[in-house]
């Protein structure tokens, strides 16, 4: 159960302001359908997530050893210190679609999250904890809960939101996990 909370709270706290939930708001004031783009968000982080997750975990039994945790104690903080770059909507593309809600939805954070940050959380997560299923659910969930209120509440809640708040309190949480890391794999705690 450690696996999907720490994937939950980790990936929750990251996605705050991050591209894909930027994206959330853009798709959700596109299309006006709440439903079929909370869809396209959970097949597609489903499926990525998945993926990163497996990723992760295969890596770590075929890389298993010592040096191995601490490269991934290490990626915990470099995504800490990459947490604290905003995000911006522009670098989005905002170009018309010929594809429904939930296909454009599917599709864009599929390709959105390639290589983002939660992503690489996801892969890093794998590797800790060596459970595909839990750290999907978790990461999955962290990915909802932060994009659901994006989906309905839209550019309210990122003015209302201190957004350099939470990217830090993101920040720290990797960093934390970082370090705790390092410091289990050095035997000190």
């Amino acid at each position: 159960m450690e696996a999907l909370y720490t994937s939950t709270a980790v990936v929750a706290l990251a996605e705050i302001g991050d591209k894909t939930q930027l994206l959330a708001i853009l798709l959700a004031t596109r299309f006006r359908a709440p439903v079929p783009i909370i869809l396209g968000i959970l097949l597609a982080t489903l499926a990525n997530h998945f993926l990163a997750a497996l990723v992760g975990v295969s890596a770590a039994n075929l890389l298993d050893g010592e040096w191995f945790r601490y490269i991934i104690a290490a990626s915990f903080v470099l995504m800490g210190l990459w947490t604290l770059i905003p995000d911006k909507l522009d670098d989005l593309d905002d170009k018309p679609t010929r594809f429904g809600a939930f296909l454009a939805t599917l599709i864009a954070f599929f390709l959105v999250e390639m290589g983002d940050k939660t992503q690489l959380a996801t892969i890093a997560l794998g590797a800790r904890f060596d459970q595909i299923i839990w750290v999907t659910a978790g990461t999955t969930l962290g990915m909802m809960l932060a994009n659901v209120p994006a989906v309905f509440l839209g550019h309210e809640l990122i003015e209302r939101v201190p957004l350099n708040i939470v990217r830090f309190i993101a920040a720290a949480l990797f960093v934390v996990i970082g370090v705790w890391l390092a410091l289990q794999t050095a035997g000190w705690v």
